[in-house]
């Protein structure tokens, strides 16, 4: 099994990037940051059925974003942010490559600008070397 960071397999980061991508995913976890929630409180805010926000719920739990618990009929879900911790750290071994990419980018662009003459200092060399030219082509046509 391919391991991207110590602990955190390609498969755990799949899940969790794959239920990350829902809105109505995404939506459930933000009401989930406030505390433990019943089914019925996380679907209000949203027009879809029990049942759907049920498939939602085994997804975030899948993914070991969620964990849910059964008292009686009742059925409520808590926020489990250990899998979005490892993939918080995922993001943030990348976001150090890319800025540094771009980092790299900015002193190679600045590079090449400070060694490029300026528009107006080329457009006096080439009025210079036309008029320096112009001569000797006059001489060649005689």
């Amino acid at each position: 099994m391919l391991n991207i960071m110590p602990g955190r397999t390609s498969e755990e980061l799949d899940l969790v990037f794959g239920a990350l991508a829902d809105p109505t995913r995404r939506g459930i976890l933000e009401r989930l940051e406030v505390g433990e929630a019943m089914v019925t409180e996380l679907a209000a805010p949203f027009s879809i059925s029990l049942p759907a926000i049920s498939r939602h719920l085994k997804v975030l739990e899948h993914a070991s974003l969620i964990t849910r618990t059964k008292q009686g009929r009742w059925r409520s879900a808590r926020l489990s942010p250990t899998s979005l911790a490892g993939a918080a750290a995922w993001l943030a071994r990348y976001e150090r490559l890319w800025a540094e990419s771009l980092d790299r980018l900015d002193d190679h662009l600045a590079r090449l600008a400070s060694e490029q003459p300026t528009q107006t200092e080329t457009e006096t060399q080439a009025r210079d070397r036309n008029t320096s030219q112009r001569p000797q082509d006059q001489d060649q046509e005689r």
